[in-house]
């Protein structure tokens, strides 16, 4: 029932990401019309759709209640901020940490399906990762996108999920590796290293704070195993 659950859960997320790029393409066009970004990002809905007809696979089936994509940026931003939120939340935290659990999880015993699923995934997802910063170093030389930085905690919150919520034995199972899933406490170690070797040195190279960031990090360190944060 977990594995299911996590397949049909990274169902839902690959459909909203196929609607949220799609339509981040457009509204990037829109105010920049010479980026290299909106092609990557048509590319990467294209992507998407591919993956979410394999999780659809390993969780069984077709799973029922997946709708498009809200927007998730906060109503006060303008458009082009709103499409620079959307982009760095979506892609340069979400799609970052999304390389991170893969690879952690080809380092496993993967059953042969599940294995050949991570690769073609992760082949992916490191593409769109890499759009999200290239979208990001292209505004900083439009913007000031320092802004970003009192709206990180949210975004941290949204690719968290329920990572660092209490949870069932069952959970944190060594054997759900075989299945393509990191138990609870891997994945919470993994978010938490991503973020602080990776995710956040790359913001601060364009002069985002991420203090606030950091502060939400530390005050779920004991949940997140005692990892060390600075």
């Amino acid at each position: 029932m977990i594995v299911r659950e996590a397949w049909a859960f990274r169902a839902r997320v690959e459909r909203e990401a196929a609607f949220r790029f799609a339509r981040l393409a457009e509204e990037i066009s829109a105010f920049d019309p010479d980026s290299p970004v909106p092609a990557m990002m048509r590319k990467a809905a294209e992507d998407e759709r591919r993956h979410l007809a394999l999780c659809e696979e390993l969780a069984g089936g077709p799973v029922e209640g997946i709708a498009g994509s809200d927007r998730i940026a906060p109503r006060s931003l303008g458009p082009r901020e709103a499409a620079l939120y959307e982009t760095v939340a979506a892609c340069c935290i979400t799609e970052t940490e999304s390389v991170a659990t893969v690879t952690s999880l080809l380092s496993e015993d993967a059953l042969p399906r599940v294995r050949e699923v991570l690769h073609e995934i992760a082949r992916d997802e490191v593409s769109h990762s890499r759009m999200g910063w290239a979208h990001l170093a292209r505004e900083a030389g439009e913007l000031e996108v320092g802004f970003l930085s009192r709206w990180l905690p949210s975004m941290l919150a949204g690719a968290a999920g329920s990572a660092f919520e209490p949870f069932e034995a069952e959970m944190d199972s060594p054997e759900l590796l075989r299945h393509g899933v990191l138990p609870i406490s891997r994945k919470r170690s993994t978010f938490v290293h991503t973020l602080r070797e990776v995710v956040f040195p790359g913001l601060e190279q364009f002069g985002i704070s991420t203090d606030a960031a950091r502060a939400w990090l530390s005050e779920r360190s004991p949940a997140a195993g005692g990892a060390g944060l600075r």
